[in-house]
C-alpha cells in the first residue's frame, strides 16, 4: 500500500489541526539523528538527559530538512531557526518522544502486515531472530534489528518499515512499568509472545509480580481474535497469562503445552545445541542449550500461526547462529569459551549453567559469574540464591566477582562442591582465572551487559589462541 508523508498525514498522525494544510508540502522519511538527515526529511527534536535534538535543528536545516517536530518549549527560537522563507513544515508538540510513537502508530496502520510482538525477561532477541528466519521465504519480514526494542527504537523500526512488508516482527523491552502498554499501542499486535519472566530489572519493576504484570501488558493490548503465547516456565507466567487472554498458546519442555509444542526426541548433539522434532519435521540448531529450544518452539507456533509450512519452518530456524555475547561458543587453541555477557538475572544465569554442564565438551568446567544488575533492594537474595545454585552442579571451578563475590559470606560451600575462588574486581578475576586454567577446560563467562566481562576475551586469547566460531 502506497504511502507518503504529507503535511496533512503528519498532522493527523499527531492529532494537530488540519486547518490550513500545505497541499504541496511532503517529506521523504521520519528523522532523528541530525547527522543523518538527508534532503526532504522531517527531523523530530527528541530530547534526553545528555542531549536534546534542538540544539542541532540547525544542523538538520543545513542538511536539507523540510520541516520539523518541535517540543512546544523550545519556542520562538526554534520557530525563528525554520522561518527561512522556504516551504518547510513546523509542528509543535508537548512531547517529541511521545509524538515519535504517534507517528510510528500512524505508519503501522498504514501496513498491510501481521504485526507479531515480542517481549521477556530473557530471549526475546534469540525468539525474534528465530522467528524472522522462519518467516522468510513465506512472507516479506521486517523486524527489530539489534536491540532497539525501546520507545525510540521500536517506533523507528516501525517507520523504516517497507510498504511490501506483510509480517512485522518487533521486540519490546522494558525496565519500568508503563513500557510495554506503551509499546503496544504504537505497534497494535496481531500476535503476542512472552518468553518468559524473572527477576529483572527490579530497581523500577519491583518484583517479580510487578514483572509479569508489566510483561502481560502486551496481551491486554491485544485485539480479540489475537494469538497469545508463552513459555512454559516459570509456571506462574501461563496461570497469569490465562487470566489475561481466553486462548493461551503454551510451548516447552513439560508436560504442560500440548504435544504438538513440545520438542519431540530431543538429544544434545554437537557443542550443546540440541535436535528435536516439530510436527514430525526435523530440526537441528544451531543455539546452544535448552533455552534456545525453548525460543524456538515460540518462533516455530508463531510461524505456523502465519501459515508457514512445518517443513520450511523447520528447516529455517536451524540456520541461525547464537548473536554476539548470547549463548555463544567460541574455541581457544583446545579451551572452549561460552560467552553469555549480554544479559543476566537469575533466570538467564541457570540457563548459562546448565548449557555449561549439558554441553558435550571434554574438560573441567569452569564459571565466572559476574554481577546482575538492576536487581534494587533484592540483589543480595537473588546473588545468594544463583550462587547456592551453581555450586550445587557438577562444575569444577567458579569464579565469583562483583556482586557475586560479596553474595560468598552468605554462602556454605557443600563438601566436594566446585572450588570456590572469590576476586571482588574484574581484574582480580582475570588472574585467578589465567593462574587457573589450564587450556582443555570449557569456561563460562556470565554477567550483565554493564559488567564489562567481554574485556577477559582478549587475555584470554593472548594466553591460549585467537578465538573462532564453534
Amino acid at each position: 500500500m502506497s504511502f507518503h508523508w504529507t503535511d496533512r498525514e503528519v498532522r493527523e498522525a499527531l492529532g494537530l489541526t488540519l486547518q490550513n494544510v500545505a497541499p504541496d508540502l511532503a517529506f521523504t522519511r521520519i528523522s532523528t539523528d541530525s547527522r543523518k538527515v538527508e534532503p526532504g526529511d522531517l527531523f523530530l527534536a527528541l530530547s534526553g538527559e545528555r542531549f536534546d535534538g534542538h540544539d542541532f535543528l540547525s544542523e538538520a536545516l543545513a542538511r536539507g530538512a523540510a520541516g520539523a517536530v518541535v517540543a512546544r518549549a523550545a519556542g520562538a527560537a526554534v520557530v525563528r531557526e525554520i522561518d527561512t522563507g522556504e516551504k518547510r513544515g513546523l509542528y509543535h508538540v508537548s512531547d517529541t518522544l511521545h509524538a515519535l510513537g504517534k507517528l510510528a502508530g500512524h505508519r503501522r496502520k498504514a501496513l498491510d502486515a501481521t504485526v507479531v510482538g515480542i517481549t521477556g525477561s530473557s530471549g526475546k532477541t534469540s525468539t525474534k531472530d528465530l522467528l524472522k528466519e522462519a518467516l522468510q521465504g513465506s512472507l516479506r519480514v521486517h523486524a527489530t534489528e539489534g536491540n532497539l526494542n525501546n520507545r525510540i527504537g521500536l517506533p523507528l523500526t516501525i517507520l523504516a518499515a517497507p510498504a511490501e512488508a506483510e509480517a512485522l516482527v518487533l521486540e519490546m523491552g522494558t525496565n519500568e512499568p508503563g513500557e510495554i502498554r506503551a509499546l503496544t499501542e504504537v505497534t497494535g499486535p496481531q500476535i503476542g509472545v512472552i518468553t518468559t519472566v524473572s527477576e529483572s530489572h527490579l530497581e523500577k519493576l519491583g518484583s517479580l509480580d510487578g514483572v509479569l504484570e508489566e510483561k502481560l501488558d502486551l496481551f491486554r493490548g491485544l485485539p480479540g481474535d489475537g494469538v497469545a503465547l508463552v513459555g512454559d516456565e516459570p509456571p506462574v507466567l501461563e496461570e497469569r497469562a490465562r487470566e489475561v487472554v481466553p486462548n493461551l498458546v503454551v510451548t516447552g519442555w513439560s508436560d504442560r503445552p500440548k504435544p504438538e509444542h513440545r520438542p519431540e526426541d530431543p538429544g544434545v548433539a554437537d557443542r550443546g545445541c540440541f535436535r528435536f522434532r516439530w510436527r514430525g519435521e526435523p530440526v537441528q540448531l544451531r543455539m546452544p542449550g535448552r533455552h534456545s529450544v525453548q525460543n524456538a518452539l515460540l518462533a516455530l507456533a508463531v510461524a505456523d500461526a502465519l501459515g508457514v509450512p512445518a517443513r520450511d519452518a523447520a528447516r529455517r530456524v536451524g540456520k541461525v547462529e547464537a548473536g554476539g555475547m548470547r549463548s555463544e561458543v567460541r574455541i581457544l587453541g583446545s579451551l572452549t569459551l561460552l560467552v553469555d555477557c549480554y544479559n543476566a538475572n537469575p533466570q538467564s544465569v541457570r540457563a548459562a549453567l546448565d548449557l555449561l554442564v549439558t554441553i558435550q565438551e571434554s574438560g573441567p568446567r569452569v564459571a565466572v559469574l559476574g554481577s546482575m544488575l538492576e536487581l534494587g533492594e533484592n540483589a543480595r537474595t537473588l546473588h545468594r540464591q544463583a550462587l547456592e545454585d551453581a555450586l550445587a552442579l557438577p562444575l569444577d571451578l567458579i569464579v565469583a566477582t562483583g556482586l557475586f563475590a560479596e553474595a560468598v559470606r552468605w554462602v556454605s560451600p557443600p563438601i566436594g562442591g566446585p572450588e570456590l575462588l572469590i576476586a571482588p574486581e574484574l581484574d582480580q578475576a582475570r588472574d585467578v582465572l589465567l593462574q587457573s586454567l589450564g587450556g582443555t577446560e570449557v569456561v563460562l563467562l556470565k554477567a550483565s551487559r554493564g559488567v564489562g566481562m567481554e574485556s577477559l576475551i582478549p587475555k584470554l586469547e593472548d594466553r591460549f589462541g585467537p578465538g573462532k566460531a564453534a
